[in-house]
């Protein structure tokens, strides 16, 4: 599972002019689940998502949590994510799983998010959605579970 993830004063995700999510302080997390990711991707995931120590303290520029702030989450689907551009001038998307399993995990993704305690928002899966948000910093940071997971062998 790979996330881009952005520390934001507001974020919110609009389907057909309709806010189908919005947050203020928190994380939004751009996220996409890839080919065999498992259990422990979306347990790796979640966990960084809330443990990071993203947000500012005093004079340390990362230093809390988004649980320490009080903050919120919002995750948006995104396969595009997972796009491979490296090669040609248009980008692959075979590192990104099928909509059918992706929106499984996806959502066991949400339910483990939300069961940590943090308040989550969500887009809406496959849906044509616009995202806007207010970048704290800026700081954005990519999290790939598939480096860490994948070293730890199968399971």
């Amino acid at each position: 599972m790979i996330s881009i993830i952005q520390r934001v004063s507001q974020a919110n995700v609009t389907v057909h002019d309709e806010i189908v999510g919005q947050i203020e302080r928190g994380i939004l997390a751009l996220s996409s689940v890839t080919p065999g990711d498992d259990a422990r991707d979306i347990e790796w995931t979640t966990s960084k998502l809330v443990s990071l120590r993203i947000f500012p303290s005093g004079d340390k520029h990362f230093d809390l949590d988004v649980r320490e702030i009080g903050g919120s989450i919002l995750l948006v689907s995104n396969f595009t994510v997972a796009a491979d551009a490296r090669k040609g001038r248009r980008p692959s998307f075979d590192s990104a799983a099928p909509p059918q399993i992706a929106e499984r995990m996806f959502e066991r993704f949400v339910d483990a998010v939300r069961a940590t305690g943090v308040p989550v928002q969500t887009g809406r899966f496959a849906a044509d959605m616009r995202v806007s948000l207010t970048n704290e910093g800026p700081a954005t940071f990519i999290i790939d579970s598939r480096l860490s997971v994948q070293s730890r062998g199968p399971s």
